[in-house]
């Protein structure tokens, strides 16, 4: 049972009399167990709720429409507490981080449902035979990662005894016709060269309902005293990895019409090869995953560039980013002063003290080394920087310092950019809406 804290006003659910403080029991015969049975089993026309009030059990019946919400308040989203992480990956980035961040920053989330509901990718180590089930029921299309498919290796790289023989959830759910999208993280000497050939092989043999595959490399901080031993990718194996993935993209390509497994961004920066052409992502699958973010961000620069028009006087604004996208960041810089004379726009990259110089990535920048790496330099009217520096939906860095107190500090003003062409020339140009 889960207690209901609110019913919307004017909804269905209010008008055929249920209260808060009732606990939900069923939805159409079904026990209720968490916001995915809700979900499910709400979505009908006719829908008969069962709840206990006062030690008694009531049944209502309720006519709405198909898919509508019924308009009743849970205490948390997923009406229970969110599924943890029982595995220990050697290349987890929260083993890596320092001590004395904020507690949300060391929680590792393993939840199939939020894997459907937002995205996120599950290892499926959490998961037994009837939640297997019900995925299949429900027709429920997930993010996997998968690593490798060599169950000896996948245990030994999750530090998991269960973390092998789960794979055969990968199969199942496959053959029962839910969409996966997959992930590897890829470690050189781990689970790379041929180890990667063998589980890309093994998921090509479950197209088309393995509908992409990320393949991204593993980031290392310099805290990872005690850890497994791991090494980053440098130029000649990031280079190696790539024309692996290349393989058997001509393969599924030829096959499926798809080129199916994806490389992120690092590798090409790494391996410094340019960067493909759109039509290589095609219609970017793995985008959350970094996979072609750089070439969507070109892309949509020179579009709002070409239809772009000053107005207003002189403009002088600085951009702070990662070592990874510099010189992408630069470039684009580069052509809007090209075409508007009046504007000055300065790029500096930004070292990662905090983490260590192996992350180059902009997402993980903190205002700490924005302070100290930024103080004194000449930044303008304006200090762009990218809002994946965030935490969602506020203006709280990593390091738990504000965007405003980055602006006292370096006596600027700052703002922050979605990832996306469009508006970052708004911002070069300081266009509002």
């Amino acid at each position: 049972m889960v207690e209901i804290c609110g019913v919307d006003a004017g909804t269905a659910a209010e008008k055929a009399g249920i209260q808060k403080g009732d606990a939900l029991i069923s939805v159409n015969g079904h026990i209720v167990r968490d916001v995915l049975d809700y979900m499910y089993y709400a979505a009908e026309e006719k829908v008969r709720l069962e709840v206990l009030r006062n030690g008694e059990a009531l049944c209502f019946d309720i006519k709405k429409g198909e898919y509508d919400d019924l308009g009743l308040q849970f205490e948390t989203f997923l009406m229970d507490k969110k599924q943890s992480c029982r595995n220990k990956c050697v290349f987890c980035f929260i083993d890596q981080m320092p001590l004395g961040m904020r507690e949300t920053l060391y929680f590792k989330d393993d939840d199939a449902r939020l894997s459907f509901l937002q995205g996120n990718y599950v290892t499926l180590t959490n998961l037994e035979q009837s939640d297997i089930e019900r995925i299949i029921e429900m027709k429920l299309n997930i993010n996997v990662s998968v690593h490798t498919t060599n169950p000896e290796l996948r245990c030994k790289m999750m530090n998991n005894r269960f973390a092998g023989e789960k794979l055969k959830y990968i199969r199942q759910l496959a053959e029962n016709g839910i969409k996966l999208n997959c992930q590897i993280v890829c470690c050189p000497r781990l689970n790379d060269g041929d180890e990667l050939r063998h589980s890309l092989r093994d998921l090509g043999e479950l197209m088309p309902n393995i509908t992409s595959v990320a393949v991204v490399p593993v980031g290392l901080t310099k805290f990872r005293k005690g850890l497994y031993p791991l090494e980053s990718f440098n130029k000649a194996s990031a280079a190696e990895t790539l024309d692996i993935i290349e393989e058997f993209q001509s393969e599924f390509l030829e096959k499926f019409g798809t080129r199916t497994v994806f490389p992120s961004d690092e590798f090409f920066l790494t391996a410094e090869r340019e960067l493909p052409q759109a039509d290589y992502y095609e219609d970017y699958p793995q985008y959350e995953n970094g996979v072609g973010m750089l070439r969507s961000l070109i892309d949509e620069f020179e579009n709002a560039l070409e239809t772009a028009e000053w107005e207003g006087g002189e403009r002088h604004v600085s951009i702070a980013c990662g070592y990874a996208p510099y010189t992408v960041i630069e470039m684009l810089a580069q052509r809007a002063m090209d075409k508007f004379p009046q504007l000055k726009c300065s790029v500096y990259r930004i070292r990662n003290d905090f983490f260590g110089e192996t992350i180059t990535v902009t997402g993980l920048i903190t205002a700490g080394d924005l302070i100290a790496q930024l103080k004194n330099k000449e930044l303008g009217d304006e200090l762009l920087i990218s809002k994946a520096m965030l935490r969602t939906d506020t203006d709280v860095f990593l390091d738990d310092l504000t965007a405003a107190d980055v602006e006292k500090a370096l006596n600027t003003k700052i703002r922050a950019s979605a990832n996306d062409g469009y508006d970052l020339l708004d911002a070069i140009m300081g266009i509002t809406y």
